[in-house]
């Protein structure tokens, strides 16, 4: 954060320091949006995806430009749907950082915490089925051969 007085790209309203899931935000105390920097909503992610890899991968999908403009350096910033999801978050060109509207934070943390269950399922389903390949149960092809072979 610098020491410049940021505004709201919403209403104006000065924005106040805060912790939002223990990461220090910019907050609006009328729409209750926060603006988060950069690496924030990295920061964000982690507090329920505690691996790197599981956050890796593009973020903005389907960006369009956006109404609100950037806290920091005033350019417009553009929309885009969080990592392919109905979820409209906003971004600085310049990298500047994030606005989530009230909210939106927890949705991000709801999205990571499937994306990492998600992971998680997969990796175990990969398990068994190198599991079942190493056991030498065969498939359904193997089933029916030993079917029609009376064995």
């Amino acid at each position: 954060m610098t020491t410049a007085e940021l505004h709201c790209p919403r209403d104006s309203s000065v924005l106040i320091s805060a912790k939002e899931y223990g990461v220090d935000v910019d907050r609006c105390s009328t729409c209750k949006g926060a603006w988060y920097d950069h690496a924030e909503l990295a920061m964000l992610e982690a507090t329920v995806a505690h691996d790197e890899d599981t956050r890796r991968g593009m973020i903005d999908y389907a960006k369009r430009p956006s109404e609100l403009r950037c806290p920091k350096c005033a350019a417009a910033m553009r929309a885009f749907n969080y990592r392919a999801h109905n979820l409209e978050l906003d971004a600085c060109p310049d990298e500047h950082g994030f606005w989530l509207d009230a909210g939106e934070s927890e949705r991000v943390r709801v999205l990571m915490q499937d994306r990492v269950k998600g992971l998680e399922r997969s990796v175990r389903e990969e398990e068994a089925w190198a599991n079942l390949k190493r056991s030498g149960s065969g498939g359904l092809a193997d089933n029916l051969r030993k079917l029609f072979r009376g064995s």
